[in-house]
């Protein structure tokens, strides 16, 4: 019986981590994020403050941001141990850098055929 309290006693622990105003406060910052790719997007790129070339990997690092604070305090990876952090933020990096190396691939494919 001792064993199963000290469970519940350290699943409580571990939610209490996650205060209302610490979710206020990420909701905010996420709201911030969001806030600023909008502007960028329909303010100053379409008046050609900012050319595309750009505001593109401004909205890649904003939404690395975003999706750094959704997955550090709303999946509670920021309070796991850092051996399950690493074993799900490698693997991302990789995809991430993956894809930025095909798409500047397949810039370089569009202007072969051009």
């Amino acid at each position: 019986m001792s064993a199963e309290s000290q469970e519940v006693h350290h699943e409580e622990g571990e939610h209490q981590t996650m205060t209302k105003g610490r979710i206020i406060k990420v909701a905010v910052i996420l709201s911030a994020i969001t806030a600023v790719e909008f502007i960028i997007a329909l303010l100053l790129v379409p008046k050609g403050i900012i050319p595309i070339q750009y505001a593109n990997p401004v909205y890649i690092v904003l939404t690395l941001f975003k999706a750094f604070y959704i997955v550090a305090y709303f999946m509670h990876l920021k309070f796991e141990k850092m051996g399950l952090a690493l074993a799900i933020i490698v693997p991302i990096l990789f995809i991430i850098g993956l894809i930025l190396v095909l798409t500047n691939e397949s810039y370089h494919w569009v202007n072969l055929r051009g």
